[in-house]
């Protein structure tokens, strides 16, 4: 268990725990559909972060790993398709995890927040294609950045 998160409620950890779904979800939904590439970097990324998070993220990540297969699904269908209605629910939810966030210790919530804000930016960028990063791998502005 992750001690940071001892004083909270049962809902408010899982809501934790499923925030890296969320942030995925709105992120990879920009073009109101998730697609596959952009569904496979998010659960791969949930492997990838239980090891190269910053280290008082670690047991975090750990945690959310064990679901996130299954609470990506559950969210997925929770607000497919992604209208711009569906969207704005989605949102809602996520201003809700800014809520518990704040209840958190400082350094750990932002921590916690830098990290949601790196894994949304990875997954809205998963279906980047390939000629676009060889052929601008530097970022522009208003070219190969959102």
């Amino acid at each position: 268990m992750v001690s940071e998160l001892i004083d909270l409620t049962a809902e408010e950890k899982e809501l934790l725990f499923k925030a890296p779904v969320l942030v995925s979800l709105l992120a990879a939904s920009g073009d109101h559909e998730i697609n596959k590439k952009q569904k496979a970097d998010a659960i791969k990324l949930s492997h990838l972060k239980t090891f190269t998070a910053h280290p008082a993220l670690i047991p975090y990540y750990r945690e959310v790993e064990k679901n996130f297969g299954v609470y990506f699904e559950e969210a997925a269908q929770k607000y497919a398709p992604f209208t711009d209605e569906k969207r704005e629910e989605l949102k809602k939810e996520i201003n809700t995890l800014d809520i518990v966030i704040k209840k958190l210790d400082k350094d750990f919530a932002m921590t916690l927040h830098v990290s949601l804000k790196g894994y949304a930016d990875h997954v809205r960028r998963a279906d980047a294609s390939f000629l676009e990063g060889f052929i601008f791998p530097i970022p522009i502005h208003g070219l190969t950045e959102l």
